[in-house]
């Protein structure tokens, strides 16, 4: 037999301890068959194999990012990009000039910042708009403002009950402000938003998911369902070039018939994409003043979990367990994340499933060696700290006070303290590409800053080999060894030894995924 594709002239870093080194790989059928020098896969060259010489590049397992949305974000950044927004002002003449979609003024990535401390209110933005229905979604996916006009066309007159942790804030007078908080609020106005069509979402999800392994990325753990037939379509028509595992939300109020049709979704898939795992959430976000903290924050929020009743989680989550399902939950403040693991730790000793916890912004010493202990998985995404500020002056840091905000992304402390972490960007809240996650988990930005980031190699092993062990795929994937997915990514500066900023703007020469070349530079 002869290889479809072999790869030399590279520096391997495989990953695989038992050859932590190599120059050149042999790809057949989208598996690994052979790992060594030229003369080990010379044997493996045929008049039909492709024969790449990455000249010196560094080759890795395939970069995989832990925490991305690539198909719900095709609706979350439509309309005008709100991301260069600092100040009132800039927002409010973004807002003047920007484009309107059947009438709306659509806007998403805006900073909780640029309102400076002011409480967000329509009033503020509804003159820039002239009265138009606006829906613009803050930067963490998890509030958005928008204009009376929005609030008529949902037929919104006063304050709503949710089954989650969600509301529709008020002023002192019982006036609906227009901040729409949590997703179950936001939901009533996006339902009668004008939306992509389908043509103009498979045509992004095309170009999205080619832009993302032009950063060298060759999977994505995606933490929401998606639109599957959207998806299973462009597989079926080509090849995807991401490789996608979904994980469905469960939400509070979640009956036994919902678990169990979670637990059927589990078995759904096509080429390049599965459904595996579940999505819980915990909390919200800090700046949005609903992350579940163990002390108020300083305006007196977070003191409540998103599911208002946190045994019911527990139940949930206990439930999928037994049925073999692996479940994520998005914790970022101090109470959630402790919730979930001891939720975990009732679950007693069981080898089989490792369960995950997403975010983990700010924790105190003693939940740190519990995640390794534990077996439970960090999944965190460095580019966040991006959001916040070196001298603490930003929302986040505010709202949770000098001591908490000291705690900011604990990256190196959860793996010198055992853990598995796993490196992701949360796209769209952050950008997808995969050298600023290994460059910013190296070198933390903002109120993280001070904190040791991690080192090259531990960098690398959160996009590749951690995140293997996330998805419970160490045995095909992570590593570059033989019988593994050949998911590979070459970069022209060894990641783990370059200084982060020259892996943040490295060359991606090639990106494998499934053993088909999905990016190419100079090669």
């Amino acid at each position: 037999m002869t290889a479809d594709l072999v790869l030399t002239g590279a520096r391997v870093r495989t990953l695989d301890p038992e050859r932590a080194h190599a120059s050149a790989v042999a790809v057949r059928d989208g598996l690994i068959v052979g790992v060594g020098d030229a003369d080990d896969v010379r044997d493996w060259t045929g008049p039909a194999t492709e024969v790449v010489d990455l000249a010196g590049a560094c080759l890795t397992p395939g970069l995989v990012d832990s925490h991305s949305h690539p198909v719900w974000g095709l609706e979350m950044t439509t309309g005008t990009d709100l991301s260069a927004v600092r100040d009132l002002d800039g927002l409010r003449a973004a807002l003047a000039s920007a484009s309107r979609i059947d009438g709306w003024v659509i806007g998403y990535a805006l900073n909780h910042n640029a309102f400076g401390g002011r409480p967000l209110d329509r009033s503020l933005i509804e003159d820039a708009v002239q009265d138009a229905p606006a829906f613009l979604r803050l930067y963490d996916g998890h509030s958005a403002l928008v204009t009376g006009a929005a609030l008529a066309a949902a037929g919104v007159t006063g304050p709503r009950t949710f089954a989650q942790r969600s509301h529709l804030a008020t002023d002192a007078d019982g006036r609906l402000t227009g901040h729409l908080v949590e997703h179950a609020a936001m939901d009533l106005v996006a339902q009668v938003m004008p939306r992509p069509s389908y043509d103009e979402r498979r045509a992004r999800l095309v170009e999205l998911l080619a832009s993302m392994a032009a950063t060298g990325l060759t999977g994505a753990h995606v933490m929401d369902l998606g639109d599957l037939e959207l998806v299973g379509a462009v597989a079926e028509d080509t090849v995807l070039p991401v490789r996608l595992r979904f994980a469905p939300w469960c939400m509070p109020g979640a009956c036994e018939e919902t678990l169990e049709e979670l637990v059927a979704w589990q078995r759904r898939g096509g080429r390049h994409w599965r459904v595996g795992g579940v999505k819980f959430f915990m909390d919200g976000t800090v700046e949005g003043g609903t992350a579940w903290l163990e002390h108020p924050d300083f305006h007196g929020q977070g003191t409540e979990a998103f599911w208002p009743d946190p045994v019911a989680y527990s139940d949930a989550v206990r439930h999928l367990h037994r049925a073999g399902v692996r479940t994520a939950t998005h914790a970022i403040g101090d109470a959630a994340v402790r919730h979930v693991l001891d939720t975990v730790e009732s679950l007693g000793p069981d080898g089989r499933l490792a369960h995950r916890v997403e975010h983990i912004e700010s924790v105190p010493d003693d939940i740190v060696p519990r995640f390794a202990r534990l077996g439970v998985i960090a999944s965190m995404q460095p580019p966040h700290t991006a959001y916040t500020r070196a001298d603490r002056s930003d929302e986040w840091s505010l709202r949770l006070g000098g001591e908490r905000a000291a705690r900011a992304w604990r990256l190196r402390d959860l793996r010198d303290a055992g853990a598995v972490v796993a490196l992701g960007s949360d796209w769209p809240i952050a950008h997808f590409d995969a050298r600023a996650v290994l460059a910013m988990a190296q070198a933390p930005r903002g109120a993280a800053s001070a904190r040791a980031g991690l080192t090259g190699l531990q960098a690398l092993e959160g996009c590749t080999a951690h995140a293997a062990l996330a998805a419970g795929e160490a045995d095909v994937a992570g590593r570059i060894a033989v019988g593994c997915r050949a998911d590979l990514t070459a970069l022209a500066v060894d990641p783990v030894e370059a200084p982060a900023d020259e892996v943040a703007d490295a060359p991606v020469r090639l990106t494998v995924t499934g053993g088909h070349v999905v990016h190419r530079d100079n090669v």
